[in-house]
């Protein structure tokens, strides 16, 4: 108080106390011994999660881990051939049903499949449809409960995408999944180019959940470990 201070000090201020906020949040998608380790994956289409699934897929893979993914968005054909070319690059099977056919049935044989092949990773995408709540929270509900009849502890993780550009609704997102779908940490997807995503201090500040990880990109490697003093200071507008 009482003295000139220059946009820089404010800046510098601004981006210490941001990654104060974010850095208890930033972490690792945590492994299991559990094989196969299941990964929900969910989210609003169009947030991102079949490309966050594919890049994923890949450096899980790169790191030696041998990894299978199921393409739990029975309704959407497209989302089945995104998976299935993403898998392709990725060199990781992608195990798919007919359109409009029951996702927790697929995901109890790709449970199933990936117990039998000795995977240890096994990536379920799940459809996105928050236009109506109730047919979505009984679908992913159900998916867990079959899940849960090969191994009671999976789903082991259950990642939440979401869209960086969405603003404030994310908040609103994060509140609804994590009812439907008890979330376990969260990936920000669409943060390349300009400094976006500044809900995430507001979702670290409020829930507390890990952030995993940063979509920075469309390459198969444009997935980040998240940063919080590197994101504290594109946000604030300082380099480096």
């Amino acid at each position: 108080l009482g003295r000139r201070v220059e946009a820089q000090e404010i800046k510098e201020a601004l981006a210490a106390e941001i990654t104060a906020i974010l850095e208890p949040v930033a972490r690792p998608m945590p492994l299991t011994a559990r094989r196969p380790q299941v990964v929900l994956v969910v989210g609003v289409n169009g947030s991102g999660k079949t490309t966050t699934i594919g890049k994923l897929a890949s450096q899980l893979r790169a790191a030696g881990k041998s990894v299978m993914i199921a393409a739990g968005d029975t309704f959407r054909a497209a989302a089945v051939e995104q998976l299935q070319i993403w898998g392709e690059r990725a060199g990781v099977p992608v195990m798919t049903a007919q359109q409009g056919s029951d996702p927790a049935s697929l995901a109890f044989e790709a449970m199933a499949r990936a117990e039998a092949e000795g995977a240890d990773l096994l990536l379920v995408d799940t459809a996105g449809r928050l236009q109506n709540r109730e047919d979505l929270m009984a679908e992913l509900a159900k998916i867990v409960r079959v899940i849960r009849k090969r191994d009671l502890e999976a789903p082991h993780n259950t990642l939440l995408v979401l869209d960086a550009t969405t603003g404030q609704n994310a908040l609103n997102q994060v509140e609804i999944f994590r009812k439907i779908a008890d979330v376990t940490g969260l990936v920000m997807t669409k943060l390349d180019g300009t400094a976006k995503g500044g809900v995430l201090v507001a979702l670290a500040d409020r829930f507390g959940l890990p952030i995993h990880a940063i979509g920075v990109g469309e390459a198969i490697d444009d997935l980040s470990p998240f940063d919080p003093e590197e994101f504290a200071r594109a946000l604030t507008g300082l380099e480096g």
